[in-house]
C-alpha cells in the first residue's frame, strides 16, 4: 500500500507561547478513581493536563475520565497498537470523551497511523479538540533492551525514524524522550509537538525510566509538554511539588 501523504503537519498547531504551567502534565499513576479525582482537585489550576494511563482507564472507564475533565484537561495515554481498522474504531469510541490528547504506537506502521489520523480529523471537524500523538520509543527502553528486541541502533535513531513516519502520516506530534526532542523538532518542525515522559526534578529517583532529564533540561532540548508522575503525586504536598517544578521551568 502506498502511503497517502497528509500535507498538514499538525492537527493542532502549537500556540505561539505556552506557559510553564501549561506545559506540565501530571501522570495519575494511582489505583482508583477516588484517589485520582482527589489528586485532580489538589492540582486543578496548577498544571496543564493530567495523564490517564491504560491501568487507570481499564480500572475506572470512560465515566471517570468525564469526571476528571471537569477539573483538568486529560491526556488519554492508551498507546493503541493494532490493525488499522481496530485502531480507528477504538479511537472513535474514546474520542467521544474529547480528551485533550490521545496516542497510538508509531510502530503500528503507516496504514495504522493514517487510520488514526482520519479518526481524529473527523472528530475535530465535528467540533472536537483532541490532538493525536504517536509513541516513538518507550523511555523504559535503553540500547540493551532494544537490542534484545532486534534493533541494533541507538534509541534516539529509532525514535527519530518513528517521528518522521508519524509526521508524514499527519499526526500532531510524538511521545518521545527529551533526549530526542531537539532532533525531532529540527526534522519535523516546531509545530510538531514533543511530549516527553521520564522527567524528574533534580535529585529525584529515576524509578523505572531508563532515559530521564530534569524539567529545565527538557525545555532547553525542545520538549513541548513534560510528564511528571510520582515526584508530584507521591509528594507530601502534591500542589507544592507541582509549583516547585513550574518554578524550576520558569527559572531555566
Amino acid at each position: 500500500m502506498v502511503l497517502r501523504i497528509i500535507r498538514e503537519s499538525s492537527l493542532n498547531p502549537a500556540p505561539s507561547t505556552l506557559t510553564p504551567r501549561e506545559r506540565l502534565v501530571v501522570a495519575l499513576d494511582l489505583p482508583t478513581a477516588a484517589e485520582a479525582l482527589a489528586m485532580a482537585e489538589r492540582l486543578a489550576g496548577r498544571v496543564g493536563m493530567l495523564k490517564v494511563g491504560l491501568e487507570l482507564f481499564c480500572a475506572e472507564g470512560p465515566a471517570f475520565v468525564r469526571e476528571l475533565q471537569k477539573r483538568v484537561p486529560v491526556f488519554l495515554d492508551l498507546k493503541l497498537h493494532d490493525i488499522p481498522t481496530t485502531v480507528r474504531r477504538a479511537l472513535e469510541a474514546v474520542l467521544k470523551l474529547d480528551p485533550r490528547l490521545v496516542n497510538v504506537h508509531a510502530q503500528g506502521g503507516p496504514a495504522m497511523l493514517e487510520a488514526a489520523v482520519e479518526a481524529v480529523r473527523a472528530h475535530r471537524a465535528a467540533g472536537g479538540r483532541t490532538e493525536l500523538l504517536a509513541v516513538t520509543v518507550l523511555t523504559s527502553l535503553d540500547r540493551e533492551a532494544l537490542a534484545a528486541l532486534g534493533h541494533a541502533g541507538r534509541p534516539e535513531d529509532l525514535a527519530l525514524a518513528y517521528a518522521k513516519l508519524a509526521h508524514q502520516a499527519g499526526c500532531g506530534g510524538v511521545v518521545c524522550s527529551a533526549w530526542e526532542a531537539a532532533a525531532i523538532r529540527d526534522a519535523c518542525g516546531e509545530g510538531f509537538h514533543r511530549l516527553t515522559p521520564g522527567i524528574r526534578p533534580a535529585g529525584a529517583a529515576t524509578q523505572d525510566q531508563a532515559r530521564v532529564m530534569t524539567p529545565a533540561q527538557a525545555l532547553k532540548q525542545g520538549s513541548t509538554w513534560l510528564v511528571v508522575g510520582r515526584p508530584i503525586t507521591h509528594a507530601p504536598d502534591p500542589a507544592a511539588a507541582a509549583e516547585a517544578i513550574v518554578a524550576e521551568m520558569e527559572a531555566r
